[in-house]
Parts: structure tokens; sequence; C-alpha cells
């Protein structure tokens, strides 16, 4: 197949295009800049340049394409709702001109879309609207489309790591690094979801080519890590205290990231596994946080 891949130079995207290209279709990939153009040429794919508030780019490339997958997502979280808001807008674009036929979009959310209260596991067949994060709006966006008849279909992700990069850990760690101490909520109980950047690639492929209409999936390693023991990793990295921070600190401490701190995010996958055969391999998040050259982290954030 012919596959539009936005978010195609990004951290997850790079890997889905070589494991896109591995199984045997072809990529196009969305880049905004000519380093992105050189990046995707030299991989073998084709270039579709444009950004994701374009819309009308977007929908050209996707009327193009036998199967669209949507990575792309701008991550300036002092920004979270506009951009939140900017990933409905460009899955709607997206999904306009997939109506009516059997292209698939597969879309991206976040697994805390599948809360179901009670401090349980989020799980695939779960929408929970009110989930107090912006993100929602990626999924209301899908449904919207499937109602209509686009086959969608969703990947929801945890903390998505490597040695370089763990989803929100990210700030969190340069957060850290500027406060001179590794904060954490209360006893640090609250658990997230991880797994490893490969690992995921390799389930957007699966989604593409074994997913169903409509289905939710959870590209989930570890069901939860404690979020003390994310604290403890990082501390030792950076070699700064980790500190218990009551919620009223917490607020003060975090900025933005405390709609995050604090917050439950384990997720299950057993239902992807088991529909999918999808089966994790990679790294831990643990073992990925304590084998990170945080030197280079630092002169990375300078």
């Amino acid at each position: 197949m012919r596959i539009f891949l936005t978010g195609a130079t990004g951290f997850v995207g790079s890997l889905i295009l070589t494991e896109l290209q591995s199984a045997g279709h072809q990529v196009l990939g969305l880049t905004r800049s000519e380093s992105g153009a050189r990046k995707l040429a030299a991989a073998g794919a084709d270039v579709h340049r444009g950004t994701i508030e374009d819309l009308d780019s977007l929908r050209a490339a996707a009327d193009r394409v036998d199967a669209v997958i949507h990575t792309a997502f701008d991550h300036d979280f002092t920004t979270y709702a506009a951009n939140c808001e900017k990933d409905r807008a460009a899955i709607l674009a997206m999904g306009s001109v997939l109506r009516g036929s059997q292209r698939p979009l597969v879309i991206t959310s976040a697994t805390g879309m599948g809360d179901v209260g009670e401090g349980r596991p989020a799980v695939e067949h779960i929408f929970n609207a009110d989930y107090p994060i912006p993100r929602v709006a990626s999924e209301l966006a899908g449904h919207a489309l499937l109602q209509s008849g686009v086959d969608v279909r969703v990947v929801r992700l945890p903390q998505v790591h490597d040695t370089v990069k763990q989803g929100l850990i990210t700030p969190y760690v340069e957060h850290a690094r500027k406060a001179g101490s590794v904060g954490y909520l209360g006893e640090g109980n609250d658990c997230w979801s991880a797994a490893h950047v490969t690992d995921v690639a390799r389930l957007y492929v699966r989604v593409l080519e074994a997913g169903r209409m409509g289905a939710r999936y959870h590209a989930v390693a570890e069901e939860g890590v404690m979020f003390r023991h994310i604290a403890e990793a990082v501390a030792t990295g950076l070699d700064l205290p980790p500190v218990s921070l009551s919620a009223a600190e917490a607020e003060a401490h975090f900025g933005w990231l405390s709609i995050f701190i604090g917050l439950d995010k384990s997720a299950s996958s057993d239902w992807t596994r088991e529909q999918l055969g999808w089966e994790p391999i990679g790294p831990t998040l643990l073992s990925d946080l304590r084998a990170m050259d945080y030197a280079v982290s630092e002169q990375g954030a300078a």
C-alpha cells in the first residue's frame, strides 16, 4: 500500500516509516522543512511538503494514498489545549477525503482516554470523554468521522521511550534540572504506563494491516510504573534529591506539568495483544532512564 505518514521524521514516525517499508509499503511522508525532506528522501520515502495547520495540503495528500497514519502533533504543552484542537482539525480534514472508501485512517491518542476510574488501568473499549486532558479532542474527531463511514482506527500512546526521549518524562527531567530537585506528588504511588518506541512503531503497522474499523489499540508494554520509581531514577541520573510535594506545592512547583503529575495513567493492552498478536520486546522505562546519558541531555537542552 501507499501510506501517507504525518510526523514521518519524528520520534515515533521515523521508526514507523522504517517498519512500513520493511513490510513492503510505500511511504509518502509529511515534512515542513528542507532538512526533513532530505531525511525522507534518503530513507527512500516520497516527500509531501506541508504542515498540520495546512488543511488543504493534508487533504490533497490523503486523497493520493491507500491509507493514512497520523502521528504528527505539536508537543508544546504550554499551548496544549490549542494544539489538541489543531489535531482535531487535521484529523477531520484528512478523514473528509476518505469518506466513502475502504481506506483506513489510523490516528493517535493517549491511553488516558480509556480511563475507567476507581484506580483501574485504562482499557481499549472505553472512551472517557471526561478525562481531564484536552487530547480528548483527537478521539472526538475520530468518532465523528467513524459515524460518517470513515475507517478510523486509534492507537493510544503511553510514555513512549528510549534512552533519549520518554514522553512527558523528557520535559519532567529538564524541569527537575532547572528546579534543582526531582519532585513527585505525595507518596508517588500514581502509575504511568510505558512502551519502548520500537514496539510502538511495530504496533502502528499491525493496526494498519490487521486492525479493524472503529477499534482502539493500546501501545502499552508496561501497565503501570510507579511514579516515585521514575522520580528516583531521574534523581539518580541528575544527582539531585527526590522530593515529595503536597498537592498545593506540586501545582506551584510544576507549572503546566502539574496537570499530569499525580494523575494515574496506568493502562492495559491485554485486548490489543490478543487481537493483533503484538508482543512488546523492548527495554523497560526504568532501564532506559537508568541508561540515559544525562550529561548529553543537558547539552541538548542548553
